[in-house]
């Protein structure tokens, strides 16, 4: 089964306050379960939010993390108004524009925030002029996670063995896979292009407060996606084991140290 990301968990530090944010930002409801917070970003993959703290220790690290942490989240949209749209509601919220809407060079219409749990939000939209009203609310098209990398060919040569393909390859400058209905969109960039495209310093250290999880169809395809990342190049942190609640979870690290959870649910 290949490896895709059907949920983007955020380490934040204080979880009713985060779900308050998404929920208005994204115009969408938390749901609280276990002390996580999770959205449905309108079909286009999940969010979740755990305290920091609780999601260093299920990945087997230090929760301490300062700066830049590597990766930016991304909400497509059809138009530049719903960026503004969108923009205008985390802001409310309490949100830190980092680049204001603006046309780019080659075309694009893009905008970035900071939430106020340091997570960094780039809006883009896929046409750059408004052809229609305004949905109320703005809903994305697609949700994408981009990750910086030490050499995009590299991790995308990681992601392959896992199953994943790509969809858009410019070798070691961007590369992102291919994705289905559901589930958010990964992207490779090295990570001081990355930086310099949000508009952040591009220095940071610790942990990443980022789990991205698989929900596999068994327990072999869990056992399956840990062993394929332990010969690709990976780091399988724990090995798969049964909760009381009867899931079956294992997590892993990418050669870039991007922390993954593999489960599969009781049938």
């Amino acid at each position: 089964m290949p490896l895709s990301i059907d949920i983007i968990t955020l380490g934040v530090p204080q979880v009713e306050a985060a779900g308050a944010f998404y929920a208005s930002a994204f115009s969408t409801k938390a749901t609280d379960d276990d002390h996580t917070a999770g959205l449905d970003l309108h079909g286009t993959g999940r969010l979740a939010l755990r305290q920091i703290d609780a999601l260093a220790t299920d990945s087997g690290t230090m929760p301490a993390t300062s700066g830049f942490r590597g990766y930016v989240l991304s909400s497509i949209v059809n138009q530049p108004a719903e960026i503004k749209a969108l923009l205008e509601a985390a802001t409310a919220e309490g949100a830190t524009v980092i680049k204001p809407p603006k046309k780019q060079l080659f075309g694009e219409f893009t905008a970035v925030y900071q939430a106020p749990d340091g997570a960094v939000w780039k809006l883009a939209a896929a046409s750059k002029k408004d052809t229609d009203p305004v949905p109320d609310p703005p809903k994305p098209t697609e949700t994408a996670i981009y990750l910086g990398v030490a050499k995009p060919k590299a991790s995308k040569a990681f992601y392959e063995r896992l199953g994943m393909s790509a969809d858009h390859d410019y070798g070691d400058k961007f590369i992102d896979f291919t994705i289905a209905d559901g589930v958010c969109r990964l992207g490779l960039l090295p990570r001081k292009a990355l930086a310099k495209d949000a508009g952040v310093d591009e220095h940071g250290d610790g942990f990443s407060a980022l789990v991205l999880t698989h929900t596999a169809a068994s327990r072999d395809d869990v056992d399956a996606l840990l062993a394929a990342a332990g010969s690709a190049g990976g780091r399988v942190t724990a090995a798969a084991t049964q909760s009381d609640q009867g899931d079956y979870t294992g997590h892993f690290t990418d050669p870039d140290g991007y922390h993954w959870r593999i489960t599969t649910t009781p049938a």
